[in-house]
């Protein structure tokens, strides 16, 4: 069992950044593939990032490529999403979530078995 709690959302204006953090619980997180996904009112969950356990390969999705970047710091059980140039379609509630089982990775939300309460990014025009 793990359980995820995000930090770091807030109102910002466009072109600014932020980061966002997950904190996990338990002793295995480096054996944990960690996304993050968004989803804004009346859609669907949308695929953000992701990095992959062990080796650390990372994706994103079309929409932040080249914005944002994701990591992670096994010591703190602690994955990061640093969002730049951010744009008012950006605004969204950011989930963290986490899979052991994923190999290598998955952009669909069905695939992951843990997930934080989530953390709201509004970015004004």
């Amino acid at each position: 069992q793990v359980q995820l709690v995000e930090s770091g959302g807030g109102l910002v204006q466009a072109g600014d950044s932020l980061r966002l953090s997950c904190a996990a619980s338990g002793r295995t997180f480096s054996s944990y593939t960690m996304g993050w996904f968004r989803q804004a009112p009346g859609k669907e969950r949308e695929f953000v990032a992701v990095i992959v356990r062990t080796i650390g390969t990372t994706y994103y999705g079309d929409s932040v490529k080249g914005r944002f970047t994701i990591s992670r710091v096994n010591a703190k059980n602690t994955v990061y999403l640093q969002m730049d140039s951010l744009k008012p379609e950006d605004t969204a509630v950011y989930y963290c979530a986490a899979s052991p089982r994923l190999r290598p990775w998955s952009p669909r939300p069905d695939d992951y078995d843990y997930w934080g309460q989530g953390t709201q990014v509004t970015v004004s025009s």
